[in-house]
Order: structure tokens, then C-alpha cells, then sequence
């Protein structure tokens, strides 16, 4: 191997055998329980299944270089290391913590004099999304022309952090935050497996569940926090609730994701967003937070309930939770938590009316009460060969054409004449609303 390509070598890496990174006695428990082979990866089933990319690739049979997205602990490295494994080309790494546009260069050069000996490079890059314009443009010309497979890793949104150019030629594989069922598998082979603590300790099914719950879905984490949990246990003891808590230096919130501690504190959540105590909503919503609750799970229910219980009296709240939703999923945790209370602090000091959601579920029940009288006829669809002789569109006057922009026309079907579904409050900017809602209706309706 020439100097250039190895100086950027993974520490321990072996090219031409298995395992790729370091996994030693004395590494730490997460290197050394790193998935060896397919089959010991967890998760990631609608990446996984026969005939998907990624599992030709990590089967050595895919050509397709890959940009790999998801939170951390998801297998981002670990998928790199299978594929080269599999593959049996050279591996190199490169951190874009501390990469350059140089090192980028000396390992393009280094593969393509390998590639004239018939041996490939896979290329991993982890945190992709920290390179630079420059940086990621001199990867192009090797990835179209393969003269390196690149695996790239990040924890953003690709389409927001990668050249556009470097995307259309690269397959983009999004993988999701670990199950709780996925994390207990990790832990549990930890705790068994001769690479991992082999069966010197014990763990209580409470025990077991709390991890779970500190991991928020990052198999790294869950396996850092059993180490420094069992490391000072002798032989055969056992890992309970009180062993986590005297050595995690963490508070552990009771949150069960599938229990009443879900529902209550979300109910709790959303009580205090309706109530206007910004202070209690903030308590609730970190409590979902600190406890790994799904940052998705939380901006819908922000979603929800600008709409539900805040509705016209500020329109605007349901941009900001909408916007706090977006840049949850662009930027993930931590930093999520970040737009989400910004969302939560405006929803809970907003004006509120239920308006919106008391009048279309009035309509509704009008609906499913039989009350569907026909379309009239003035309002029909007239764009079709006939539609006159049957009535259709005759006879519709078009708003636009009186100055006020509104004319006196019957639009709800016959029958529905007096059905008032909508009633403004006079709170925030509903008021303007119902300052002239009752005119409106007396034009169109001509009851002046």
C-alpha cells in the first residue's frame, strides 16, 4: 500500500479481510459488538429485504455508490465496514471533521493507480454534510466513473447538505431510528455474546426497559451505557433500575412509549398547550424529550392542536408548527428540541379558538346524518358537451365581477338554507373574522 492511501486508513482497517475496524479486548462495547455479517444487523428491514440495494451491496454484489441517512446508532459504519468486507476492496476512511480537499485527492489518486491492478476502493466518508462545496465536487469524476464506490454517511437531510450533483449519483438510503425491540436485541446479544460482556452479568427486565428508553433509538448509545453500567459489577450479579441510576449521570424520566405514562404526559402536554400555561408545556414537552419520545410524534400532536385549539384566532401558529415539524426532520436530535419548544412557547401564548375544528366537525355530522341534498344546478361542472342542456352552470354569476367581490348566490344545497357551521370568536384575529362574517353571509344569502 503507497503512503498516500494509508495514511487514511480507519485505525485497524484490513483491506482484504473481516472485521474492518478495530474490535480488540480493550476496544469499547459498541466496536466490539459491531454487526460482523448481515444477518446481525438490526432494523432497517425496508433497507434489508432480497433485492434491495443495499443488500446487494453488502452481499458484494451492488455497484451503486450510497449516501446513507439517519439518526446516530443506526448502522451508518457498520454498513460501510459490511460492504468492504463483502466487497473485498480496499477500505478507506475519511472523517469530514478533519479532511480536506487534499486527502480527498490523495486517495482518488491512490484508487485509481490500485484500479489499474484490478483492485477497487470503497470510500467511506462519515458526516458528509461537513464538507464543503469544493470538497464534495472533487469527489464527482471518481464516483461516475467508480473509480471509487463511495459510502457516505450523515445524520442530515442530503437533499439540504449534498451537492446536487453528488446525489444524482448516488443512491440515497434513509435509515430510521432503532425500534425499542431493536434495541433490546442489541443489548441483550451484548450481554450474552464472548465479543461482549458474556453472561458475567444479569439484567432485570425493569432494567432492561429503562435502557431501552436512555438509548431514544441509537444502538451506540444503549451499548455505552450498559458498558459503563456493568463495569463495576462483580460476576453473576445483576443489572437493576438502582445500578443504572447510581451510575448513569442522568435523571430517568418514567415514560413508557406504549403506556399510560405516554398518554398522560401527551395529555398533559396537550391540556396545558389548550390552557395557556407555557410553563407546564414546557415541563411536559421535556419530559417527552429526555425520555427519547419520537420528535415526529411530537411536532404532529403541535400540528394537530395549532389547528384544533388555536385555528383562526392566529393563523400563523399553524405555519410555525408546521415549520417546527420541518426543521425537526431537517436537523433531527438534539437540535430538534430547539424549534420545537420555539413551537410549543408560541402555540401556549397564542390566542385560542376551537372554531375551526367545532365547525367542520358540525358539517360532518350533517353529512353523516343523510343531510346531502344535490349539488344546485348553477354550480355544476359545465365543461363538457351537454352540460347546458341538463341545467349545468347556467345561471352562475361570477363574484369577481362585482366591485365588492361577493354577490348574493346560492351555494349550500337547497334544504341547508339556514346552516351556520362556522362561528367565530372575538379572540385574537378571529375577531376581525366575526366582525364581518355575519355581512358576508347576509349578501350571499340575500338577507339583507
Amino acid at each position: 500500500m503507497d503512503d498516500a492511501g494509508g495514511l487514511f486508513e480507519v485505525p485497524g482497517a484490513q483491506p482484504d479481510s473481516s472485521p474492518v475496524f478495530e474490535s480488540g479486548a480493550h476496544s469499547p462495547l459498541a466496536a466490539r459488538m459491531r454487526p460482523r455479517t448481515l444477518d446481525e444487523i438490526v432494523g432497517q428491514e425496508h433497507l434489508l429485504g432480497p433485492g434491495k440495494p443495499l443488500r446487494r451491496l453488502i452481499e458484494g454484489s451492488g455497484e451503486a455508490s450510497v449516501i446513507l441517512y439517519g439518526p446516530p446508532g443506526t448502522g451508518k459504519t457498520t454498513i460501510a465496514s459490511l460492504i468492504s468486507s463483502a466487497t473485498g476492496h480496499r477500505f478507506v476512511g475519511l472523517s469530514a471533521l478533519n479532511s480536506g480537499v487534499k486527502e480527498v485527492r490523495a486517495v482518488i489518486d491512490a484508487a485509481r493507480r490500485d484500479l489499474i491492478h484490478g483492485r477497487r476502493t470503497v470510500l467511506f466518508i462519515d458526516e458528509v454534510h461537513r464538507f464543503s462545496k469544493t470538497q464534495q465536487d472533487a469527489l464527482l469524476a471518481a464516483v461516475e466513473n467508480r473509480t471509487v464506490l463511495l459510502v457516505a454517511a450523515t445524520t442530515e437531510n442530503p437533499s439540504f447538505s449534498v451537492v446536487a450533483p453528488l446525489l444524482s449519483r448516488s443512491l440515497i438510503l434513509h435509515l430510521q431510528a432503532l425500534e425499542p425491540a431493536d434495541i433490546k436485541k442489541v443489548l441483550l446479544r451484548a450481554i450474552e455474546d464472548n465479543r461482549g460482556l458474556g453472561g458475567r452479568v444479569t439484567i432485570d427486565d425493569d432494567a432492561l426497559e429503562q435502557l431501552v428508553q436512555l438509548a431514544g433509538g441509537d444502538a451506540r448509545r444503549s451499548l455505552t451505557y450498559l458498558e459503563a453500567v456493568a463495569e463495576g459489577l462483580p460476576d453473576g450479579a445483576a443489572i437493576t433500575t438502582e445500578v443504572i441510576t447510581s451510575n448513569i449521570d442522568r435523571a430517568v424520566v418514567r415514560y413508557d412509549r406504549d403506556g399510560d405514562q405516554h398518554y398522560d404526559i401527551t395529555s398533559a402536554f396537550i391540556k396545558s398547550i389548550r390552557g395557556s400555561d407555557v410553563d407546564a408545556t414546557l415541563h411536559y414537552l421535556a419530559r417527552m424529550i429526555d425520555a427519547g419520545e419520537d420528535p415526529r410524534f411530537i411536532a404532529r400532536r403541535l400540528i394537530v392542536h395549532a389547528a384544533e385549539d388555536i385555528g383562526m384566532a392566529d393563523p400563523q401558529a399553524l405555519q410555525v408548527a408546521t415549520a417546527a415539524a420541518q426543521a425537526a426532520q431537517l436537523i433531527g436530535m438534539p437540535e430538534a428540541r430547539i424549534p420545537l419548544a420555539e413551537a410549543a412557547i408560541y402555540l401556549a401564548t397564542a390566542p385560542k379558538s376551537n372554531s375551526v375544528i367545532a365547525a367542520i366537525d358540525s358539517a360532518i355530522a350533517d353529512v353523516r346524518h343523510g343531510k346531502t341534498p344535490p349539488v344546485p344546478p348553477h354550480l355544476r361542472d359545465g365543461h363538457y358537451e351537454g352540460a347546458k342542456k341538463l341545467g349545468n352552470a347556467v345561471g352562475y354569476v361570477y363574484p369577481h365581477d362585482d366591485p365588492r367581490g361577493v354577490v348574493t348566490q346560492q351555494y349550500i344545497p337547497d334544504g341547508l338554507d339556514d346552516a351556520v357551521y362556522y362561528q367565530p370568536t372575538d379572540h385574537g384575529a378571529e375577531k376581525r373574522v366575526a366582525d364581518y362574517i355575519g355581512r358576508l353571509r347576509r349578501i350571499v344569502r340575500g338577507k339583507r
